[in-house]
């Protein structure tokens, strides 16, 4: 797994101070995007929360869930949670040092009296003192927030004087990306009263309980509530790692609904879901990987968006238009750059992979923002992709008509085999996973060749390492195994390709 050191660097350390109008809480901001370019120190928002003890729950557990390892609990991990200005909201996201939980609080308009909201995204600083006095704040005194430094301090600026270095896995980028291409294909399973939602949530475990080793937990609904089962019988949810939803007990109180999303229903295997704690003013949304030990990063979703130059084309279109919208309505941006809107949802999945793109469950729609990480290096750590790709270098992949035939140098043959648009595979991978984490690297292989041979035989040729196209219908392709047998793939983002084959 590829790491690097993030050097965050901040003006002072975040804080909550007395004042004679109330307390004031002061969330100091590193480098980030904005409308007008990179700032140092950008500034969001100046103003009251009107749900002080909400909030500071809610901010609590965002950071819970950003310094949180669900699996491999020994090994620490934490990232300053990242805080994004969409003009009407404030939201604040982090992911689990393990990559399997996605955490985001959106704190609406309803939440926040001030100035106006402003735009960009940064990471915010929120240390072991501020920890403490937010888990004390009691009372429903007015409570200042100020996301940014202060006026007085805008110009008075000598230097960052607290840095933090902290690791960076590309896997944790990448886990942005795959979060939010799932959380794209879940409907609203359920829904839950105040008082249902409290009780079914305090029930779960919460250490230890039903971890991979002994298989998923699932839940349905029953009446007004959640009923938990041990199989995934008509309806039901998968719960993967329930002590993974431990962060929502720092807003039970304060609940007013409790809301579960996931895939369409049908979905036998252990599948990732999305539960969402309504709260006044703000929604604190918790999206779990299909399974403890798995983390986001590895989905594969967004690899089918991402293998053609069409998708990088369309994305660097897209990025033009986008103007940090709270919600991203893909029809508008389809009049605006022509494409389709399966294009324009393709390019979305790849502004995704450098965190240009967030979704929100809650409203089914796309949202905004610049994650403040030098996200360009995700496109050359990508196993699935280089492998595909190196495939495809090496003339490994056969079209030839309905049938080809590849043999590898050490002898391994794969089968690829194409029904109702879907890619099937012989190989090891798609036998575990039957498809459940996108295409395996021989069928993506196989649908880049499809894909350039398409675009040869329009220009007058065929690329190398296809004798045929099979634009359509049904196929069968035989691609060399390179990747040594056995080896772990587990992770997919992006790459770009020319033509459609290299």
């Amino acid at each position: 797994m590829t790491r690097s050191l993030h050097a965050l660097a901040y003006a002072r350390p975040s804080s909550l101070e007395s004042a004679a109008d109330g307390r004031r809480l002061g969330l100091e901001t590193s480098q980030g995007s904005t409308p007008h370019g990179r700032e140092d120190h950008p500034r969001f928002f100046a103003g009251f929360l009107t749900s002080p003890r909400i909030a500071s729950a809610g901010l609590l557990a965002v950071a819970d869930v950003a310094a949180a390892r669900y699996y491999q609990p020994q090994l620490r991990a934490s990232l300053d949670p990242v805080v994004t200005g969409n003009g009407d909201r404030l939201r604040f996201e982090s992911f689990s040092g393990c990559g399997g939980v996605y955490a985001r609080l959106d704190v609406l308009a309803a939440g926040l009296d001030g100035d106006r909201i402003g735009h960009g995204t940064t990471n915010v600083d929120v240390n072991n003192p501020l920890r403490e006095a937010l888990s004390r704040i009691g009372s429903d005194d007015p409570l200042h927030l100020r996301v940014g430094p202060d006026e007085m301090a805008v110009t008075t600026l000598g230097g960052p004087v607290v840095e933090k270095k902290v690791p960076l896995p590309d896997r944790w980028l990448r886990g942005f990306a795959e979060a939010q291409v799932v959380a794209a294909g879940f409907d609203l399973r359920a829904e839950l009263p105040a008082a249902e939602a409290v009780r079914f949530l305090r029930a779960l475990p919460r250490s230890g309980g039903r971890g991979p080793s002994q298989g998923a937990l699932w839940v349905v609904p029953a009446g007004r509530g959640l009923r938990q089962t041990t199989r995934p019988v008509p309806g039901a949810v998968c719960l993967p790692g329930p002590e993974r939803l431990a962060a929502l007990q720092r807003v039970l109180r304060y609940a007013t609904a409790l809301r579960v999303y996931g895939p369409p229903a049908g979905t036998e295997a252990s599948a990732a879901a999305a539960w969402e704690v309504v709260l006044p003013g703000m929604r604190l949304t918790l999206t779990l990987s299909p399974m403890a030990s798995r983390g986001f990063s590895g989905e594969g979703g967004v690899l089918e968006a991402l293998a053609t130059d069409e998708a990088a084309e369309d994305a660097e279109l897209v990025s033009v238009l986008l103007a940090w919208e709270p919600t991203i309505d893909i029809a508008d941006l389809a009049a605006s750059s022509g494409l389709s809107r399966e294009r324009v949802k393709a390019a979305l999945v790849r502004l995704g992979t450098s965190g240009r793109v967030g979704y929100d469950t809650a409203e089914a729609a796309y949202f905004h923002r610049e994650l403040p990480y030098d996200a360009a290096r995700v496109e050359r750590h990508n196993p699935r992709l280089r492998s595909a790709l190196a495939l495809l270098d090496a003339g490994a992949v056969t079209l030839a008509g309905a049938l080809g035939t590849v043999t590898a140098e050490d002898g391994h043959v794969h089968r690829v085999r194409e029904d109702a648009g879907r890619l099937s595979c012989t190989c090891r991978w798609w036998a575990e996973y039957r498809g459940g984490r996108g295409p395996c690297k021989h069928a993506l292989a196989v649908r880049m060749a499809r894909r350039g041979a398409t675009v040869g035989a329009a220009e007058g040729g065929v690329p190398d390492g296809a004798s045929n196209s099979v634009p359509g219908g049904t196929g069968v392709a035989d691609v060399a195994d390179a990747g040594r047998p056995g080896a772990r793939q587990d992770e997919g983002t992006t790459a770009r390709i020319s033509g459609g084959a290299r």
